[in-house]
């Protein structure tokens, strides 16, 4: 049997026992491997060099001569011990993978989750402040990572129908450690206008100058705006919406506030939300969608309409309705931004604080009176005219022409003096019922209010009487028509609503009111209004409401550049 030759360069992988020295002589072609018995103690005296040392350990002989393990076990040893040290790397490595998620998540554990009702930072230390979770519910949340599906304390109790403010220095409160201030509010929106997304501003008709937020391009910067008009199904019955739709743009261009349109909606009855869809979709272009307004316009509300509509053809918008913002009545229901995932193709929508006015009702009256200020139902306009007061006062045997001599109370917020009318001048009221009207001589007015406020004028009520400064505010209103056959104005009460000025009431004519035909001089009307100290009077162009609206307004002949840069309205 001819013993089978290896060639020279196959011994070059294998680990040889270290009683051989190896040396190398590399050319082109090939190595030449030559080896030669080295005695133990010239090994001793002289190591073999660090350079040429593996990075495994070669296993110790386990005999010499006959006993010495051949290359094939040796080879075999290495391949062994080589796998045992990748699987001890590949333990090492999923080991540190571990830590590194359990940091993650540890890190995320410590991070701030939101209350998603209102946006308040949950908290576990303040159970007056707003975003207190109960520490057992926080902790068992955090072990499920559930902290994104928590409602605070506050939330759940605003859900119940109580008025738990947390505003300072709105609702009647100064303020204290468990309220956040209008100001850090106004800062959370600071961000818009260095960021590119889409903004919708809401603006309610019933308080529409008071709500409209004239300084808006501070927050939004130069970020493109869509106006939206809520709660239109409160005005009465039988009103005009192109009219209507008419008159807010106009007023909107008086402001000077460049929109890319104009939309009258209701989040009760859904009415015109389809068109702020297909806006918003057309417009979004992959940005953000931010909800603005005033505090208590009904963003809240709005966004809850909203989701409603779009969960019928977006999935993502059904499982966002899950968990929705809370709404209620009090002003600052929502304390921080919450970004809800509403929109298949990407971007978030974003409920965000209302901004608070101080120069509103709901500013300077007890929460526990917030509900009253807000209507529930149609407005019907309450009108005031001489036979009115008439039929009223007959039995006091008093002699009088016209209003002239009286005033009118609006609850305990509003006091009207009527100074200067024409025999037929008619004054409508529109705001909400629970304000009761109550009308009588001016010189017995003092006096009344005095013995009535938080009894038959209301509100304020409660606790509040003893604290309330009264109606310290007065404005005197000289207010000129050129048409008699058209209200003059509104006096628009900013947080209530407004009073339609009407020279002769819109069922008489000129004619016949007799032979005492308007002189130019008798062209005016003189009011004084008097309102709490920081509440704001405006007066306006008369919003064309109810069946006699439509008959009087009047479109405004536009020119050709109006018509191209004129937002439209929809409805």
């Amino acid at each position: 049997m001819i013993p089978k030759t290896l060639p020279l360069t196959s011994f070059s992988t294998f680990l040889l026992p270290h009683h051989f020295k190896t040396l190398k002589f590399c050319n082109s072609s090939r190595t030449i491997i030559i080896c030669k018995p080295i005695n133990s103690q010239s090994q001793q005296q002289n190591p073999p060099p660090t350079q040429t040392q593996l990075s495994v350990s070669a296993p110790e002989s386990q005999g010499t001569g006959a006993a010495a393990p051949t290359r094939g076990d040796i080879f075999l040893e290495r391949q062994q011990y080589l796998a045992a040290s990748a699987l001890v790397l590949e333990k090492k490595k999923k080991k540190k993978k571990k830590e590194k998620i359990n940091g993650s998540l540890k890190s995320t554990s410590t991070s701030t989750y939101s209350c998603y009702g209102c946006g308040a930072p949950l908290q576990i230390s303040e159970s007056d402040a707003p975003g207190y979770v109960d520490p057992e519910t926080y902790e068992l949340k955090k072990k499920h990572r559930q902290l994104r599906t928590v409602l605070c304390g506050r939330c759940r109790l605003l859900s119940h129908g109580h008025m738990v403010t947390a505003v300072g220095g709105n609702g009647g409160y100064a303020g204290g450690k468990q309220f956040v201030t209008a100001e850090e509010l106004r800062e959370k929106l600071r961000h818009l206008r260095h960021e590119k997304a889409l903004i919708v501003k809401l603006v309610d008709i019933v308080d529409f100058n008071g709500s409209f937020l004239a300084h808006v391009r501070d927050l939004a910067g130069a970020n493109p705006i869509i106006l939206v008009v809520t709660k239109v199904d409160l005005l009465p019955k039988g009103t005009d919406f192109n009219c209507v739709g008419d008159w807010v743009v106009e007023a909107t261009m008086k402001k000077k506030l460049n929109v890319l349109s104009v939309h009258m909606t209701s989040s009760k009855s859904l009415v015109g939300l389809a068109g702020v869809i297909s806006e918003i979709q057309k417009e979004k272009k992959g940005r953000d969608v931010y909800i603005l307004g005033a505090a208590n316009v009904g963003k809240s509300a709005f966004i809850n309409a909203l989701l409603k509509m779009l969960s019928n053809k977006d999935p993502v918008a059904a499982m966002a309705r899950k968990y929705k913002p809370i709404q209620s009545a009090v002003p600052g229901t929502t304390v921080g931004p919450i970004p809800i995932n509403a929109f298949l193709g990407g971007g978030k929508l974003y409920d965000t604080p209302g901004v608070h006015l101080h120069h509103r009702q709901a500013a300077v009256i007890h929460s526990q009176d917030l509900p009253a200020l807000a209507p529930r139902s149609r407005l019907r306009g309450q009108s005031f005219t001489k036979q009115v007061v008439l039929d009223q006062w007959v039995s006091e045997k008093m002699e009088f022409n016209d209003l002239t001599g009286f005033s009118i109370f609006w609850g305990g917020l509003v006091r009207i003096d009527i100074l200067k009318v024409l025999p037929e001048t008619c004054l409508t009221f529109y705001g909400p019922k629970a304000l009761k009207l109550h009308i009588l001589p001016t010189n017995k007015a003092e006096q009344f209010y005095k013995k009535e406020v938080g009894v038959a004028l209301t509100p304020p009520s409660g606790e509040q009487v003893a604290t309330w400064t009264g109606l310290e505010t007065i404005r005197q209103l000289q207010i000129r028509f050129d048409d008699t056959q058209r209200p003059a104005c509104d006096v628009a009460i900013s947080g209530l609503g407004w009073i339609t000025v009407e020279p002769v009431g819109l069922g008489q004519t000129v004619k016949e009111v007799g032979s005492n035909l308007v002189e130019e001089k008798d062209m005016e009307i003189s009011l004084d209004v008097h309102v709490p100290k920081p509440v704001e009077i405006f007066v306006r162009a008369p919003l064309p409401v109810g069946k006699v609206g439509g008959e009087w307004y009047q479109y405004r002949d536009l020119t050709e550049k109006e018509e191209e840069t004129r937002p439209k309205w929809h409805f």
